[in-house]
């Protein structure tokens, strides 16, 4: 029997999270929630999700550092950036380390699924 995927939420706003994670559980996939980069770093040692849901602006360490800091622990695994507050160059920067995709918020739940599941798929955007 396949295992079920498991997308990890990184984002500061508690209610993002949940909406998020009931989302994700709506179509299947198993939903860990965390409220920072810090938390996910700390709860989830070398335990990769099949694909993670990050904010970009997050006390602490950002979205982009916590994606920098992944690389650098030799961790891949596909990242859907999500933000409030698009930044060009940003998106230039987790675009070319490898990010999936970056997305305003809010994002409707249809282009959420249908990017999160072009990444498992393997598939660019």
């Amino acid at each position: 029997m396949a295992k079920t995927p498991v997308i990890a939420i990184v984002d500061d706003d508690e209610g993002v999270r949940a909406s998020l994670a009931s989302l994700v559980r709506s179509i299947g996939y198993e939903a860990r929630a965390y409220e920072s980069g810090m938390d996910f770093l700390r709860q989830a040692p070398g335990d990769d999700p099949a694909c993670m849901i990050a904010d970009v602006q997050m006390p602490v360490i950002t979205g982009d550092e916590l994606q920098a800091r992944l690389i650098a622990a030799g961790r891949h695994f596909p990242i859907i950036f999500m933000t409030a507050f698009p930044s060009e160059n940003v998106r230039q920067r987790v675009m070319a380390a490898g990010a999936h995709c970056y997305l305003g918020k809010p994002s409707s739940g249809d282009e959420i699924i249908r990017r999160l599941e072009e990444a498992l798929a393997g598939h660019a955007p």
